[in-house]
């Protein structure tokens, strides 16, 4: 007996019928439109890349147990690209030289994770990435993130349905070199606990910081740190803490970001880490602030060091990537999702066969004034004609009878 096949697909993926994939495209365009309006180039790379791409700085999630691997023919391990920070510079490493800087570039691309699906996570998704590349300047972390600010604006969110929480790598560095003395050789392992801070009680946090090798002094001041929620407290837990670099650029960023109109959005929070080994600078996450949903819809921040994977010198990155599916939660969550529509504006109706040729003749017509049409396939019986563009949603029904013909006319009803 020959095997049925499911008709359904994977676990943590989705069929996108029209209707879906309308919402989608709304997204995306949304995205796209934002990026534009800002200069940015639209690019994309290859679905697969040397598995070690990932594995080198894109953490022990993602570029460990979530990564979706293959061995081609030739013998190299490939995987699916979980993200798309480590593709696109080994890309622009490929031409940086000959690239006029900034480059400012952007995509809209597909992703897997091997990771359990959940609300807000599935393992196929969509992201917008934009970043540039070649420029150190405060001001290129600043409209990354003014950007990010004006995507989640562009979906005409409630007030106070989203906040900006800002970090730096340099503060956090400061933090575990000079209050905590933690060494160098331990720092990526307690960065990635500071970045889950919030997911495990205190017991089993200095547990796992015991498990690393700190003493209580350092777990005692690290928790000032990741605890803290204010400015002012930070400055009473560290006194000289205002001089570092990365709390300067922090204070900077807020500042400019303020005078633009952003002053309700963006917030200091010190347990922004971002999760990512690249990240050596400005870090930010939006979250939602949905009271039973409050959680990071996405995040971004600069890259300076990325490049030397691929035998280049660095050269100075920053950006961003908001998905598509805590967007979309965002927004079916706060009913700001409009409704799109996925249907022609026309049915031109088939009066006879002797008039077919005729209902062909203006669909291409109004086709050619830019509308949408939908040609009827059906010939005669109008009323099970009509009763389809009804049921599709289609506005308009074009009736084309001996009468109109004789005339040189055509009939348009509005339904």
């Amino acid at each position: 007996m020959k095997k049925q096949l499911s008709n359904v697909p994977q676990k943590g993926y989705s069929d996108w019928f029209a209707e879906d994939f309308a919402v989608q495209q709304y997204i995306f365009d949304t995205w796209r439109k934002v990026c534009k309006s800002f200069g940015y180039e639209e690019y994309l790379t290859p679905l697969m890349e040397l598995a070690d791409i990932y594995r080198a700085k894109s953490g022990e999630d993602i570029g460990g147990k979530e990564l979706m691997t293959c061995v081609d023919r030739g013998g190299r391990e490939l995987a699916i690209r979980p993200e798309m920070t480590p593709s696109v510079t080994r890309m622009v490493s490929r031409k940086y030289n000959e690239l006029a800087k900034p480059i400012r570039y952007f995509s809209i691309a597909n992703f897997v994770r091997n990771e359990k699906p959940q609300r807000g996570r599935t393992r196929e998704f969509w992201q917008l990435n934009y970043d540039i590349f070649g420029s150190d300047s405060l001001l290129a972390d600043i409209e990354v993130i003014q950007m990010g600010i004006e995507i989640m604006l562009a979906f005409n969110p409630p007030k106070n349905s989203f906040k900006l929480y800002l970090n730096n790598r340099k503060l956090i560095d400061d933090i575990l070199n000079n209050k905590c003395g933690i060494e160098n050789n331990n720092k990526t392992d307690v960065v990635r606990i500071l970045d889950k801070w919030d997911k495990f009680d205190k017991q089993e946090l200095t547990e796992r910081l015991i498990e690393l090798g700190l003493n209580s002094s350092q777990i005692k001041n690290l928790t000032l740190f990741a605890e803290g929620k204010s400015f002012d407290q930070l400055i009473k837990n560290f006194p000289d803490i205002d001089s570092n670099l990365g709390y300067k650029d922090i204070m900077e960023s807020i500042d400019v970001l303020s005078s633009l109109g952003y002053k309700d959005y963006v917030v200091f929070n010190p347990s922004v880490i971002r999760g990512f080994d690249y990240y050596d600078g400005l870090v930010f996450e939006v979250f939602d602030m949905q009271p039973q949903n409050v959680r990071s819809i996405f995040g971004g921040g600069r890259y300076n060091g990325l490049a030397s994977l691929f035998g280049k010198s660095s050269f100075p990155a920053v950006g961003c990537a908001p998905g598509n599916v805590t967007t979309l939660l965002f927004l079916q969550d706060w009913g700001i999702l409009p409704e799109v529509s996925t249907v022609a504006d026309y049915l031109v109706t088939v009066f006879s066969e002797e008039l077919k040729n005729e209902s062909v003749k203006i669909a291409k017509t109004l086709r050619d004034e830019g509308k949408n049409v939908e040609l009827s396939f059906t010939v005669g019986n109008l009323s099970k004609q009509i009763a389809y563009a009804r049921k599709r949603g289609i506005k308009y029904v074009v009736i084309i009878g001996d009468d109109e013909v004789k005339k040189g006319q055509y009939k348009i009803e509005k339904l």
